[in-house]
């Protein structure tokens, strides 16, 4: 097998599987996408896959245009291969909020502390 072709059944397999977790979602949050969904399931297991790979390609991109937007907000280009810009990081971009920066190593720390307590309560539990 190709090594295009196993990538691009891996790429298919994220979107069906991405769609049907968003068919569920909806399902859960919206009565009539919940009949909507239930009534595709007749559709037989070919043209549902169809409908949840679309679904999962729409959910992708709306994921990565909101993530990129995020990230642009505190001057963080998410997408180097994005139109206009380069190889070598511009001198001109901004520069993050070092507040931002002490908050997120703090968070990471108090986040390693929890792993660590989790890690060793844990041990404590297990019999001899």
């Amino acid at each position: 097998m190709n090594p295009d072709m196993v990538a691009e059944l891996l790429k298919k397999g994220f979107h069906v599987t991405l769609g049907a977790t968003t068919s569920v979602v909806e399902s859960i949050q919206d009565t009539r996408k919940r009949e909507e969904n239930l009534s595709q399931l007749n559709l037989g297991f070919d043209r549902l896959s169809e409908i949840w790979a679309s679904k999962g390609e729409v959910t992708e991109s709306e994921a990565r245009n909101m993530i990129d937007g995020m990230a642009s907000q505190y001057g963080v280009n998410m997408n180097p291969m994005s139109p206009g810009s380069s190889s070598a990081p511009s001198a001109t971009s901004p520069s993050i909020d070092p507040s931002l920066q002490q908050e997120l190593k703090t968070l990471t720390n108090q986040l390693a502390n929890i792993r660590l307590e989790l890690s060793q309560m844990g041990d404590q539990n297990k019999p001899d």
